[in-house]
């Protein structure tokens, strides 16, 4: 075997780990055993006191942070999780809202409100505060990871107003596309 052909089998094995160590998951490979694959947000709304000392994986968009004595706790606007476990990006899609704390130092402002998250928490119960002119009841979890995922520069692309055929596909049609570039597209 050549040098060459060394080397390019080095790097061929060297891609796969590096795609691998850069991979930051939002459930650590250490809690997901602990984690209860048939516990969704909607069965632990209806009984939050059932489901206490269970692990659930949840996600959606920071509404606020608040610093409390015992630890920092974060309203969150439960939106259902995607395959990479990430929240998805419709809100119309939210079954709710819930509390998660943080026992250790968590700065408010490290989990801005519309900041993305994913939990790895412990139904610890349920609140019930004031939310607007009604009392709410939240399903509280204690949490045992956190991933804050990356904000959106504007739209994801589709849901973008101008996503479609006419950027990708054999397709093209006066009205898909920008404005400014319809002119292009029409046959």
């Amino acid at each position: 075997m050549s040098g060459a052909a060394k080397r390019r089998g080095t790097w061929l094995l060297m891609v796969p780990l590096l795609a691998a160590c850069a991979y930051d998951p939002a459930v650590p490979r250490s809690l997901e055993p602990q984690v209860d694959q048939s516990l969704t947000f909607d069965i632990l709304r209806e009984s939050p006191a059932t489901y206490r000392g269970r692990l659930i994986v949840v996600g959606g968009e920071v509404l606020r942070a608040k610093r409390l004595k015992e630890g920092t706790r974060i309203e969150i606007l439960q939106i259902p999780l995607e395959d990479d476990r990430a929240p998805g990006w419709n809100r119309m899609a939210s079954r709710g809202r819930f509390l998660a704390f943080q026992q250790t130092f968590l700065d408010p402002a490290t989990v801005p409100a519309g900041t993305r998250v994913t939990i790895v928490g412990e139904v610890t119960g349920a609140t019930t505060l004031p939310l607007d002119e009604t009392d709410y009841t939240y399903p509280t979890l204690e949490i045992k990871n956190i991933k804050v995922w990356p904000k959106a520069e504007g739209y994801p692309y589709w849901y973008s107003p101008y996503a479609g055929p006419s950027y990708w596909g054999p397709y093209r049609h006066p009205y898909w596309g920008p404005p400014w570039r319809r002119h292009l597209y029409w046959w």
